[in-house]
């Protein structure tokens, strides 16, 4: 016979709301979204010290030691489905109540629980509306003051089996879920701590030191995020850290951790990026190299790990500020919202985009990067045929740029927008020293890389374009812009004559979701330079089919809107490859 024991302990439950109605519009559907549900669940439970009990049905038992903690996980967990669920339709979201007891619970030696504990929290449970978390008084009376959420006070409520009312409290997560806050700031903080040698090698100590002591300066060059100084967190050097805590003592949402390990004449370099507030791990990546130039590897490593951060860094922060409620952003907040709507590339969100960095300016009028990004979005505007006056968004666009390098002069971005404006305006020479400034300031940021590839492409440097394309892309290969990357890159092949390439590189950019109508026109040309007629035929169908009006005479027009006519001896190959491929073309432009 099972022996028991009683013990104080927090419990969650939860189940799903609407469980039957889903399982019977799509039973397969429903289980694989349940599974996926519950190992949100495991996860964010397993980071809080928590122990799984049971599973039944919908259902999910937990039981913690601390009550901080297991109201901290509820709260997680909530973000975490709000997010799952923002990408579904609505008659497939699957959401969960959650209920949280503090009480005396009867444990027995095979791990399972009950008692009236484990009764209140399920009926708590039940009181909370979908999406929602409801906790007992016992818990709030522990909770009050130590988690950055507030509670709404529901009464005393009689519920089945308990003798007595309980108190209940509704936690305000506000739309989309929230999550407990570490010292937030208004830009994003991260602290890099010191890398472990795995090496066995004393010797190897210095190399992984000077990993994340680059590190630590690189991102530091970064003017929207805060970075704390090695003398802080070399300090945890050695020791066996919780993040979380390594956050609350040093004031940062972020934390980056790695190691090194020699063998032979090779080193295998990891990195973690961790969120400090769940101590989830948000991004993490393995370098395996030669050792043939240490110095070389350093610099190498240092680089590609800066540009990954600064990438996931701001999805996640994108990410956040796409959850929280329109009415409740601030600069920072708008900014990354409008960076979410940007990278969508489609004309819908880049108007709204446009709205956003504008606000972010009216908030902060100080901010160059909210500046930088208006800029930017009016230029994509020209760029991707959206704009209902393409002078007039240029001009405009040329404005921003130049406020945003006059309020901060070592703001990479704002270099590489001017940049790329200039470009877009036949300046040429200008254009290159933009952008070679902005590589300067930020040697990671893609997009520079990126821009500058188009300098070079319109001035018929097309190897030194391909170079720095290459470039972007081992830096940023899940950057929002990669299919532009890959469209910018099959152009430069197609202009070189190889057409095998260009198609190769315009299907890379196809896969991407927020590809426009650019890669198929490229498509479809090369396609047909090569005689692959029924290929090439597709291809034109599906351009048509994004964009019904196109004309390449309209498309080259965004290349150069001040001279329209001074791109097109380098895109005639372009415009016969389309005639080849069907498209009936005007012989001068519309």
């Amino acid at each position: 016979m099972a022996e028991t024991t009683r013990r104080l302990a927090a419990i969650l439950s939860a189940d799903v709301a609407g469980y039957s109605r889903l399982m019977g519009a799509d039973e397969a559907a429903t289980l694989a979204a349940l599974e996926e549900s519950r190992a949100i669940f495991r996860d964010h439970i397993a980071a809080h010290r928590g122990r799984v009990v049971d599973t039944a049905g919908d259902s999910v038992l937990a039981v913690f030691d601390s009550v901080v903690e297991a109201v901290a996980c509820a709260v997680e967990i909530q973000g975490r489905l709000a997010d799952r669920n923002a990408s579904l339709p609505e008659d497939r979201r699957m959401r969960f109540r959650i209920g949280v007891n503090l009480g005396d619970v009867i444990a027995k030696d095979d791990g399972t629980i009950y008692g009236d504990g484990v009764n209140i929290a399920a009926r708590l449970e039940s009181l909370a509306e979908p999406g929602g978390l409801t906790i007992s008084g016992t818990t709030f009376d522990h909770v009050d003051g130590k988690l950055d959420i507030g509670f709404e006070y529901l009464g005393e409520k009689e519920v089945k089996n308990i003798a007595k009312p309980v108190r209940v409290y509704r936690a305000e997560l506000g739309a989309g879920g929230t999550r407990p806050a570490v010292a937030e700031a208004e830009r994003p903080s991260i602290a890099v701590l010191a890398f472990e040698n795995l090496s066995g090698d004393p010797e190897q100590e210095y190399f992984a030191d000077g990993i994340a002591e680059d590190l630590i300066t690189e991102l530091s060059r970064l003017r929207w995020l805060m970075v704390t100084a090695r003398n802080s967190t070399f300090t945890y050097k050695g020791q066996a850290v919780d993040v979380r805590q390594v956050g609350r003592d040093l004031g940062v949402q972020y934390v980056v951790e790695g190691s090194v390990r020699k063998g032979g004449n090779r080193v295998r370099i990891t990195a973690q990026l961790i969120d400090a507030a769940t101590g989830n791990h948000i991004w993490a990546e393995r370098y395996d190299r030669d050792l043939s130039d240490i110095f070389a590897l350093q610099d190498e490593i240092t680089e590609t790990l800066v540009a990954a951060l600064q990438g996931e860094v701001g999805e996640f922060e994108r990410e956040r500020a796409h959850r929280k409620p329109p009415d409740n952003l601030d600069a920072w907040d708008s900014y990354q919202r409008g960076l979410w709507h940007l990278w969508q590339f489609n004309a819908e969100d880049m108007a709204e985009a446009r709205r956003l960095f504008q606000r972010a300016g009216d908030l902060d009028t100080n901010f160059a990067q909210a500046f930088a990004a208006l800029g930017f979005a009016l230029y994509l505007q020209v760029a991707l045929s959206y704009a209902d006056s393409p002078l007039e968004n240029l001009d405009e666009a040329l404005r921003f740029a130049n406020q945003a390098v006059a309020l901060d002069d070592k703001e990479a971005m704002a270099h590489s927008t001017l940049g790329r404006v200039q470009a877009m305006r036949g300046e040429y020479d200008t254009a290159i020293v933009e952008l070679r400034t902005a590589i300067e300031l930020n040697p990671s940021l893609a997009l520079a890389h990126f821009g500058l590839s188009i300098a070079f492409l319109l001035t018929g440097q097309l190897e030194q374009a391909i170079s720095e394309l290459d470039t972007a892309i081992r830096l940023s290969p899940r950057d929002p812009s990669v299919w532009a990357f890959y469209n910018v890159r099959a152009r430069a092949h197609f202009f070189l004559g190889d057409y095998e390439a260009a198609v190769e590189d315009a299907r890379r950019a196809i896969r991407h979701p927020a590809a426009p109508f650019w890669p198929h026109a490229i498509l479809a040309s090369g396609l047909a330079l090569l005689d692959r007629r029924e290929e090439a035929k597709i291809a034109l169908d599906k351009l048509l089919e994004i964009k019904p009006d196109f004309s390449p005479h309209a498309a080259l027009a965004a290349f150069s809107p001040l001279n329209p006519e001074a791109p097109r001896p380098l895109f005639k190959t372009w415009i016969d490859g389309l005639r080849k491929a069907g498209l009936d073309i005007p012989d001068e432009p519309d």
